[in-house]
């Protein structure tokens, strides 16, 4: 046999492997379902186990986790739903908001499930981790005394000045700064003195945010606690971080205890420790340290994210940053004379700088997906979702919604003046 036909037998003998070895897993998950596999959505379910979890991790840590969807939509056709396998699980995607909002809205047929990275990652008592009854309670108990007006002039004279200390330093460098990574330093700064106080803020505060960033890979990782791998980094941060946490719970129960009478809550996790739920019951350490830390972890991604790209779209767009600083001046105009630094009632008339911020949470979010799982067979719109897969409604499709949102990859706040409804759903 001369080299050429072994060349093309070896050739051919690849492509067949590699035909049958992207096939298999598809093939695997439809002889279980029987006479229901037909009514699958289109998709592709990838390679054995990994199923499509390297390509969509490469595209999420580049910034593009939206490239799953197209290529699914280009390869397949535009559809409602579509199947494929991430992070360990079998899953259908629904990208429209309809089926998101009969999947999210249906607590009978669908109900949370989170990711093994992240269960394993946020705690037993997170807020993430609990659901229905108890997730409205320990909300209702937690949200309280941290939320609304009182909360928010507690805490917004030191938001201010926090801000404007980090803005002078960044003024004060010979060199460009990179943006995200001191705006995460800020905005962590600020969510961590709110929530344990300034006296356990300055000596550690980098190497805390340096935990959070670890902990952050490895929330949408492969769930593999192994030395090398991003997950297992990710733990041995958290376990650290705990434990930090731990420390300073002590040290403020015996501060509460010494003190007696004259002890006054001064900061988030204060108002925790002295918090009791219905029968009169303090919360555990261990419901504190999880909350504690899904409200940091939170806090500190999302405000981190929406306040650098609000940066990006502002000085791309002048004319919408002109108007931004016209309302600011307009409002510092009207100051009283006697009044120093920024008050609540200020922040309410911010009108357009709500719509900025609304507009930049559509175009720029990174919370583009959330996690549920079919409790029962669920049949929509002639397609079914089987029993066990994950259900993934994909808002980052929805706010791309042509129907929703005319021109939607233009950066317009001022579309926020005929939808003032949704900008209530969207943070």
């Amino acid at each position: 046999m001369e080299l050429k036909e072994w060349l093309v037998l070896i050739i051919g003998s690849l492509a067949l492997i590699f035909g049958v070895m992207k096939r298999l897993n598809g093939w695997y998950y439809e002889a279980k379902l029987g006479k229901l596999w037909p009514k699958l959505p289109p998709g592709d379910m990838g390679w054995p186990i990994l199923g499509s979890t390297l390509s969509f991790l490469k595209n999420f840590n580049s910034g593009q986790p939206r490239i799953l969807l197209h290529n699914l939509s280009i390869r397949y056709g535009k559809s409602d739903m579509y199947k494929t396998h991430l992070l360990g699980r079998a899953s259908i995607i629904v990208c429209t908001s309809e089926v998101c909002r009969q999947v999210l809205c249906d607590e009978e047929k669908f109900k949370p499930s989170l990711p093994r990275s992240i269960t394993l990652l946020s705690g037993r008592k997170s807020l993430m981790q609990v659901f229905k009854a108890e997730h409205r309670r320990l909300r209702r108990l937690t949200m309280a005394p941290i939320s609304g007006h009182s909360a928010l002039e507690m805490y917004i004279n030191h938001i201010e000045q926090t801000v404007i200390s980090g803005l002078e330093e960044w003024a004060s460098m010979k060199k460009p700064i990179e943006l995200l990574t001191e705006i995460k330093k800020l905005t962590f700064k600020i969510i961590w003195n709110i929530f344990m106080g300034s006296s356990s803020i300055d000596s550690s505060i980098g190497e805390i945010e340096a935990l959070f960033a670890q902990i952050a890979l490895g929330f949408i990782s492969l769930p593999i606690n192994f030395p090398g791998f991003s997950f297992h980094k990710s733990l041995k941060a958290r376990k650290e971080l705990l434990s930090l946490l731990q420390s300073i719970i002590n040290q403020k129960r015996m501060e509460k205890k010494k003190e007696g009478e004259n002890w006054e809550a001064k900061d988030m996790m204060d108002l925790l420790i002295e918090l009791k739920d219905e029968d009169g019951e303090e919360l555990d350490d261990e419901t504190i340290r999880d909350l504690i830390f899904g409200k940091l972890f939170a806090g500190h991604e999302t405000s981190a994210y929406t306040a650098m790209w609000a940066v990006l779209f502002l000085t791309n767009h002048p004319h919408i940053l002109q108007r931004t600083k016209e309302e600011q001046e307009d409002i510092v105009k009207r100051r009283p004379t006697t009044q120093k630094g920024l008050s609540l009632s200020e922040v309410k008339q911010m009108k357009f700088l709500y719509q900025v911020i609304d507009e930049t949470l559509r175009v720029g979010s990174i919370t583009f997906m959330v996690f549920r799982e079919a409790v029962v067979d669920v049949e929509i719109n002639g397609k079914i979702i089987p029993k066990g897969w994950k259900v993934i409604p994909w808002f980052g499709e929805l706010y791309m919604d042509e129907k929703q949102f005319p021109s939607p990859h233009e950066f317009n706040p001022s579309r926020w003046d005929l939808h003032q409804e949704l900008s209530l759903h969207l943070d």
